[in-house]
């Protein structure tokens, strides 16, 4: 049953992921009912969830044509994060870093639905990405290598107020920058942390279909539905995590 549950949870929270994010707060309980201890799930969720990552970012290949410089610019701060995120959550209390996290969803959440209003008034930046996009995804990326839960949210707010770009092609971009984090996190954690192997196979397969399969409905959604999508689950992450 714990098996099948998992690899569900990792089927759905690759769909999710694909769309939105926020697919680890789909499997991090699970693995938790399955016995796993906070740490260890947290591990394995990320080692787990890199095939559902490749898949999505596969899926909306058409959308990163002609972004190349800026993705190659932004993953190298995706990678920096990721690998210091990884090594404060084996350092560090999981409650130090987890309490700042419901508010900086919320403030992201803030960010995605007044995004067109933002936009329209740092119109002028938008031609060059500022350096502050590059530190901001950065800082993202840091949480994400230690948790990742609604990390492509906030990436598609920082995003969305200076990238001169559509929702569905900044959310390529964030399925490409999640893929990063996910994977380089996860090559700290294989020599550095104990890894639950079942767990991880149970996820990768799932994920990876998952993966799939939202990339295909994702790229179909209008960029309104888009973003009442990131606006639900986002909420959603808050109440949960509030409620952890």
């Amino acid at each position: 049953m714990h098996m099948s549950a998992v690899f569900a949870a990792g089927a759905v929270a690759g769909a999710v992921n694909a769309v939105v994010g926020s697919g680890t707060l789909i499997t991090f309980p699970v693995l938790l009912a399955a016995g796993l201890p906070p740490v260890t799930a947290t591990i394995s969720n990320a080692l787990g969830l890199i095939p559902g990552s490749i898949t999505g970012a596969i899926g909306y290949r058409k959308e990163l044509e002609g972004q190349g410089r800026l993705v190659a610019k932004l993953g190298v701060g995706a990678l920096a994060g990721g690998v210091t995120g990884a090594a404060l959550l084996l350092a560090l209390p999981a409650e130090a870093f987890e309490r700042i996290v419901p508010a900086l969803v919320g403030v992201a959440l803030v960010l995605v639905a007044c995004q067109p209003w933002l936009a329209r008034r740092v119109r002028r930046r938008r031609e060059r990405p500022g350096a502050w996009l590059f530190t901001g995804l950065t800082l993202a990326s840091v949480y994400g290598g230690y948790f990742a839960a609604a990390q492509g949210i906030i990436y598609m707010a920082l995003m969305g107020l200076t990238l001169d770009a559509g929702a569905q092609r900044l959310n390529a971009i964030k399925n490409v920058l999640v893929a990063l984090v996910n994977t380089v996190a996860a090559g700290f954690f294989l020599v550095m942390a104990d890894v639950d192997w079942t767990a991880v196979a149970l996820l990768a397969a799932g994920s990876a279909i998952g993966g799939r399969i939202g990339a295909a409905v994702g790229r179909r959604l209008s960029p309104l539905v888009l973003r009442v999508l990131i606006l639900l689950v986002g909420t959603v992450s808050i109440v949960q995590l509030l409620l952890r």
